[in-house]
């Protein structure tokens, strides 16, 4: 798999996910690392049309695109002392496995965010998805079949002035 190929994707295909695509993928997710194996991470697979529609409102801006997504995944997490950190990694693991099965995906900020009544985004995921109080809410990746194409990354792409060996 060429790594520099894997873009956000942001336009799909009317085309639903295979249910064997989505189960290779999630058994990927479930044992993405986490600190000292603890695995506190918690996966919800939207593929109802009008909840992805309702999670792509969720909040303000910069998720209104996922509404043509026929797939969203909302990663969550228990209290665990790498919980959130855990959440990330696995939320990578499942981008990079989805663009293996030739999946375009995109990383949906919610953290902080508030819709345009000001209510938190975290809430309106919880209501829309029944997710329990005690469960902490990470983000929402929007997953489907590319409906658009992106030139991977090239060299002139990368600021490699950003890696620092021994010292800053």
């Amino acid at each position: 798999m060429n790594f520099l190929s894997r873009r956000s994707i942001r336009k799909y295909q009317n085309r639903r996910v295979e249910k064997e695509i989505i189960d290779e993928l999630m058994r990927t997710a479930v044992v993405s690392p986490s600190g000292r194996n603890g695995r506190p991470y918690e996966f919800i697979v939207v593929d109802d049309a009008e909840k992805i529609r309702k999670l792509a409102h969720s909040k303000e801006s910069g998720a209104q695109f996922a509404e043509s997504a026929p797939l969203i995944i909302v990663v969550a997490w228990h209290e665990y002392p790498t919980g959130e950190d855990d959440a990330s990694i696995a939320s990578t693991i499942i981008q990079l496995k989805a663009h293996q099965l030739g999946l375009g995906t995109c990383w949906l900020q919610t953290k902080g965010k508030f819709d345009l009544n000001g209510k938190a985004c975290h809430d309106n995921i919880r209501d829309i998805l029944g997710i329990p109080e005690n469960i902490h809410i990470g983000n929402m990746i929007s997953l489907g079949y590319p409906a658009e194409e992106k030139p991977p990354y090239e060299e002139k792409d990368m600021d490699m002035s950003k890696v620092h060996y021994n010292k800053w």
